[in-house]
């Protein structure tokens, strides 16, 4: 979890945990943990009420990504939606290409392909997965500064190895 001025946050959602079977997601803003409001806690507060929550039963309540946006759009002839992107940062658009007619935005970092988590993983890694999208895709992105905030005490090796990046079920 995170903590920030805006609210407690889920930083990191392990695969095949109970977070990813309840459909956690990384972004999703926790409101309340078993019926205490969450605005204004500390991390420590928010670890405590967790941890003060039965073994078998933590209820939470969530407001999806309040910071994300999804975007769709159309791969062109060549296969290419229109955006640059390095390190998992979008930062350029094809002049109207597919991904600047609708909405995707620069300095924002990709969390999803097709609804699948790419946070943490190598841009080569996140190109085959682009290159392997349908021709319609949804690519859902979030801000730099929300994004740095959220993994800045995290090492990359555990972005990579303990984020839940398996391919939702449709």
């Amino acid at each position: 979890m995170c903590v920030s001025p805006q609210g407690v946050f889920i930083q990191l959602v392990q695969a095949d945990s109970p977070a990813a079977l309840a459909g956690l997601r990384f972004g999703d803003q926790v409101l309340q943990i078993n019926g205490q409001n969450c605005a204004g806690l500390s991390v420590d507060k928010a670890h405590k009420a967790l941890k003060a929550a039965a073994e078998t039963r933590i209820e939470l309540v969530v407001r999806d990504r309040p910071f994300q946006r999804t975007v769709t759009m159309h791969k062109d002839s060549s296969g290419h939606v229109g955006f640059i992107y390095k390190s998992g940062k979008i930062t350029s658009l094809v002049k109207d290409a597919s991904a600047a007619r609708n909405g995707m935005l620069t300095d924002h970092f990709i969390c999803e392909v097709n609804g699948q988590n790419v946070i943490g993983l190598k841009d080569s890694q996140v190109k085959d997965i682009l290159t392997t999208s349908p021709a319609a895709m949804t690519i859902t992105i979030m801000p730099k500064f929300i994004y740095e905030h959220m993994v800045k005490r995290m090492s990359s090796g555990l972005l990579r190895s303990a984020m839940d990046h398996s391919v939702p079920e449709v």
